[in-house]
């Protein structure tokens, strides 16, 4: 028996197809710009297929150098990325699972106030805390320095409170067997929560990785050196005031080698993260 579908079958792949279209053609566009030499971009006349100078583009880009403010090889810059955001999202996760575990399982004076002001943190953003954050790291002596990009932004209301919930969903026979094995509480976390949480880890990684990938205040205040800065900062950068000036084929590669990582990073651990998005191991 043949079934006849209707319009209305394929209406929403016809919306799917074009939110896809609206989503990749600007960077299929911002590509493409970078394939070419800056006097095809600036007359105009640019035509929406990849030009002659992939190579020489981002070759330059990647060991050479650009002209605007900052001219520094961008592989650098995305290094300084790479290590800010795995950082950032290992110590977050790190700290986070450690706290929720502490909520979870111990019993110990003012444990639900310190779980609520954690909680209230998320109300505090780095930028509402810029600048009394700003002078403990100057007193320090960690402005251009890695520790000083990561440990301030390392705690996580958001990864504790994920992880204290699926703690909470844990059975409690598990922990009664775990003591009747003769398991302490340091080997229950490790060989009993770790494992149940390998789906949240993973989709708190991929978040917090984009997270870091993408800080782009706190780069521009702690960073003053030019082999410091990250690749959104490098980004900025190399759009001079003077319109004229501008690299554009080197700025729109930037922008495309910007992506790639949480792309990549996405697209590893993609079957992770919507499991720990939409399901509970156990």
């Amino acid at each position: 028996m043949v079934q006849r579908r209707s319009l209305l079958d394929f209406l929403p792949h016809l919306v799917l197809l074009l939110g896809i279209f609206v989503l990749a053609f600007p960077v299929y566009v911002a590509f493409v710009a970078s394939t070419w030499d800056a006097a095809t971009i600036a007359n105009g006349h640019m035509p929406l297929r990849p030009g002659p100078y992939f190579f020489e583009n981002y070759y330059k880009l990647l060991f050479v150098g650009t002209s605007g403010s900052t001219r520094e090889p961008v592989g650098g810059m995305m290094l300084n990325s790479l290590i800010m955001a795995v950082t950032i999202a290992v110590g977050k996760i790190a700290i986070s699972l450690i706290s929720a575990f502490a909520v979870v399982y111990f019993r110990f004076p003012f444990r639900m106030a310190a779980f609520w002001t954690i909680f209230v943190t998320l109300m505090l953003p780095v930028e509402v805390r810029i600048y009394p954050t700003y002078k403990i790291v100057a007193d320090l002596h960690l402005l251009d320095t890695y520790a000083g990009l990561t440990i301030p932004l390392i705690a996580s209301a958001t990864a504790t409170l994920l992880f204290r919930q699926f703690f909470m969903t844990v059975p409690d026979e598990l922990v009664e067997a775990s003591r009747i094995d003769g398991a302490g509480p340091m080997q229950f976390f490790f060989d009993t929560l770790l494992p149940l949480s390998i789906t949240s880890i993973a989709a708190m990684f991929v978040i917090q990785f984009i997270y870091g990938w993408n800080q782009y205040l706190w780069p521009l205040l702690i960073t003053t050196t030019d082999n410091m800065q990250t690749i959104v900062i490098g980004i900025k950068k190399m759009i001079v005031t003077q319109d004229a000036l501008t690299e554009w084929q080197l700025a729109m590669a930037t922008a495309i080698l910007a992506m790639l990582p949480p792309v990549l990073v996405v697209i590893v651990m993609q079957k992770l993260f919507v499991k720990g998005l939409v399901e509970t191991e156990k």
